[in-house]
């Protein structure tokens, strides 16, 4: 027996989170990228400098969290190893691979830019700390298993 095919449509109110949720996307990036500028940083040289901020990685999986290929991430590395804030280095688990790793200044610019952030700054603290934890878990939640 064939699986009947669904053509229900969202909601009123499914369609309007999904707006909002893209219209607080947008408003993140673009203050993102102002931040980055204040650091004569590119967008994607601060989000890969805030991910080797967390801890070092190796270029294939820096490109599948950026989103690119590897080569596009050896170019960004390259950028912001010339600058000091970013270091390669051998994995001790695998000398054959590399780890891009933030320097401590490139762990200070990273800092500086979460800190520089007015979008996640203002907004959320109008919002009480119950409420930022119940949006943090809304979004957890929303996220599954890749949060």
């Amino acid at each position: 027996m064939a699986t009947p095919h669904r053509t229900d449509r969202p909601d009123a109110l499914t369609l309007e989170v999904v707006e909002l949720i893209g219209e607080v996307v947008a408003r993140f990036y673009a203050d993102y990228e102002e931040a980055a500028g204040e650091h004569a940083l590119t967008g994607a040289q601060a989000r890969l400098l805030s991910l080797l901020s967390l801890e070092p990685l190796p270029m294939r999986k820096l490109a599948r969290k950026l989103k690119c290929e590897p080569s596009n991430v050896t170019g960004i590395v390259d950028r912001l190893e010339a600058r000091g804030l970013v270091e390669r280095r051998p994995d001790p688990t695998d000398r054959r691979v590399k780890l891009a790793a933030a320097t401590d200044e490139g762990r200070r610019v990273a800092r500086s830019l979460r800190e520089s952030l007015r979008f996640a700054r203002e907004p959320l603290a109008g919002l009480s700390g119950q409420e930022r934890e119940i949006l943090r878990n809304l979004l957890h939640r929303m996220l599954g298993a890749d949060a």
